[in-house]
């Protein structure tokens, strides 16, 4: 497999950007996942030098694969912030940028409100050379299967699906290996979550301790040709978060586990 691995800073939700990094970097990962997520987790400021950054990951031996800049693209705000995102990528050499319909919260989701300004956010994300991946999450992007008729109204190239192997679980509770083949070739980005299982059950812990079975969504994406990243995003039982050493060992067991089954 030619994929990357990395891991996802939101993972650390509750610490600092350093700390996230450390951690992700003590694992193993050599690729990251940035969060600039306004009122979630707010590692990455956009307005801040990104020569400094670049000198942060460079230290800790890590190469940024995406940008997770959810908003909720319902509403003006939102869209503001997914455009700052897209733009901020674009400068830095980012390829993709992650995005919801909803933003994180995903309440009271408004589908023709975000149709809206999809088309915005694809117009400055075409000119900055990123594209979007809208996660699996919420009502209206339940799962891949419900987001088809959705990708099929943006009818945008640059607009495809981030898809997370929990969230459809939990949003829909069908699991992935099921729905990932439906929206094979729409996926420009893979959240590598666990679960215990269970639609409504919040409970992403460490790759592997859960019901995915992440041998066969791996060997049906590498079937498929699929040369994206692979992020390991870990959300445990939400806040509080585990103590950071917990969160540490979490990571590690699942970039170990995934080492284990090829990837890297």
């Amino acid at each position: 497999m030619t994929n990357s691995l990395a891991g996802h800073t939101n993972t650390y939700h509750t610490y600092s950007h350093d700390e996230a990094l450390e951690g992700i970097a003590a694992a193993g990962f050599t690729n990251v996942e940035l969060s600039a997520v306004p009122g979630w987790t707010e590692h990455v400021d956009l307005d801040a030098d990104k020569g400094e950054l670049r000198r942060k990951l460079d230290g800790y031996g890590l190469s940024p694969v995406s940008l997770s800049a959810h908003s909720d693209l319902t509403t003006s705000d939102g869209l503001e912030h997914g455009i700052k995102g897209v733009r901020w990528a674009g400068e830095y050499g980012i390829p993709i940028v992650n995005t919801a319909v909803g933003g994180h919260q995903s309440a009271d989701e408004n589908e023709a409100a975000f149709l809206g300004n999809i088309n915005a956010l694809a117009d400055e994300a075409e000119k900055a050379g990123v594209v979007i991946g809208l996660e699996i999450h919420g009502d209206i992007m339940a799962s891949g299967a419900v987001t088809l008729p959705l990708l099929e109204k943006i009818g945008r190239d640059n607009v495809k699906i981030n898809y997370d192997t929990a969230n459809v679980v939990y949003y829909s509770g069908d699991s992935a290996v099921e729905d990932i083949p439906k929206v094979v070739d729409e996926i420009v980005h893979v959240h590598l979550k666990d679960t215990t299982g269970g639609k409504g059950n919040w409970d992403f812990g460490a790759i592997g301790s859960g019901v995915v079975d992440f041998a066969e969504v791996l060997r049906i994406r590498e079937a498929s040709g699929y040369k994206g990243p692979y992020s390991v995003e870990l959300e445990f039982s939400g806040e509080p978060w585990p103590p950071l050493a917990e969160v540490n060992a979490a990571m590690k067991r699942s970039y170990e586990h995934l080492r284990g089954l090829g990837l890297q």
